[in-house]
């Protein structure tokens, strides 16, 4: 057993439920391996070396590029510790800001029940300015850019939704840390859920930077919200329903939870399992996620299908959703839903881009510019991560404006 495995004890808080034990809480102190002197009570220690793949229940995914360093030297390490032992956990805060990993590209593993989860991050360094971003899973932003000066070593909290039994978090930027990580299982948190298609969905590590708006809203909010995205590619309001999608939402969903709903781009289709007619069929799905949402107490907002890049000679937006629009904006009318109008916000945004602006918010690539579309690409349906970005942020304007309580006060 090594000396992480055995301090596993105090790291993590297990609970007991129906009989069975469950952890729910894990702290974790990054940086150099050394020896007793830089183990802190409680916590499991993660060097640079500490690889998922061999030890399993956490480490660095295969592949990462990480570094570590001691801002101490193994004499003061020793004194800290002794401090330590005399005075409790008087000197903790300290000794994690001294130690650190570097994860210039990496992805860092915890096994976890699914399930929602705080997440508080030290992120800092005494001598070096730093710069750290964090996504989960396949892309989810969590948090804007994390930026400190020499000396000062921030903590963040974000929530974030696990699926599939394993809390994946990936690092990048251009002088990253990780100090430390304390992980605590929250499935009271406030969840807002995503039904919608593949200009809303997590798009996958292999197509970046391809991006829907629903993974990087999560960055727009404090650690009271979680955001939950079952928008799928390809998903209309009728073939979402009918694969069982909105079923998987009502599982989860609490009272006081929010439903947002984007569909359009694949009812338009003349495809029998997904194709509807705007003001019938449409409407009609769509008012069951309406009824199902308020059937769990929970609060339903629609939302109007953001426009495609297609533009008229004189530099104006041609909406190629038309009667969708406007059926989704007379549902919201009739049921009194809240309406998110993302089609008039983003004719907006894309007519200031412009007609050449406007391809670095859209799937515009040339060959050789990503690594993952070495043909390049024109794509005027799908967004890159600029082009999601600031959808996210057209959506987080929107809940201002309507003030929709209380996600309006956890707006970031």
């Amino acid at each position: 057993m090594n000396k992480a495995q055995g301090s596993q004890a105090v790291a993590k808080e297990v609970t007991v439920e129906g009989g069975k034990e469950a952890v729910t809480h894990w702290k974790f102190n990054f940086g150099p391996d050394s020896g007793s002197a830089g183990e802190i009570e409680g916590y499991l220690k993660v060097s640079a070396s500490t690889a998922y793949e061999k030890q399993g229940e956490y480490g660095f995914e295969s592949g990462s590029l990480v570094y570590e360093k001691q801002r101490i030297h193994e004499d003061e390490m020793s004194n800290a510790s002794r401090a330590n032992n005399e005075q409790g956990q008087a000197n903790v805060s300290a000794r994690l800001r001294s130690s650190f990993c570097i994860p210039l590209k990496a992805s860092f593993i915890v096994d976890v029940p699914d399930g929602t989860y705080q997440v508080l991050l030290i992120a800092g360094d005494d001598l070096a300015e730093t710069i750290t971003r964090v996504k989960a899973g396949e892309g989810r932003l969590m948090l804007p850019t994390i930026r400190t000066l020499p000396g000062q070593c921030a903590e963040v909290r974000f929530s974030v939704v696990v699926r599939g039994g394993n809390l994946r978090l990936s690092f990048s930027g251009s002088a990253p840390r990780i100090n430390a990580l304390e992980i605590t299982l929250a499935n009271q948190t406030m969840t807002v859920f995503l039904a919608g298609d593949s200009t809303v969905t997590d798009q996958p590590e292999s197509g970046y930077p391809y991006c829907g708006w629903g993974q990087l809203l999560p960055a727009q909010f404090k650690h009271d919200v979680a955001v939950d995205n079952h928008a799928q590619s390809g998903r209309s309001s009728r073939s979402f329903i009918n694969e069982g999608r909105l079923d998987a939402i009502l599982e989860k969903i609490k009272p006081e939870d929010f439903l947002f709903i984007q569909f359009g781009h694949n009812d338009e289709k003349p495809d029998p399992d997904r194709g509807t007619e705007p003001f019938t069929t449409y409407k009609e799905y769509l008012k069951k996620y309406i009824n199902a949402a308020r059937e769990a107490k929970a609060r339903p907002v629609l939302v109007t299908p953001v426009h495609r890049r297609y533009f008229a000679d004189d530099g104006t937006l041609t909406d190629t959703h038309g009667d969708y629009i406007v059926a989704v904006r007379e549902l919201a009318e009739e049921e009194g839903v809240p309406l998110i109008d993302l089609a008039e916000r983003s004719r907006i945004l894309f007519e200031q881009a412009g007609i050449e602006g406007s391809k670095e918010d859209f799937m515009w690539v040339l060959p050789g510019e990503y690594v993952n579309f070495p043909a390049g690409v024109e794509d005027n349906t799908h967004f890159q991560e600029r082009g999601a970005r600031r959808l996210a942020m057209q959506v987080a304007e929107a809940i201002r404006e309507l003030r929709l309580q209380p996600l309006q006060m956890y707006l970031r």
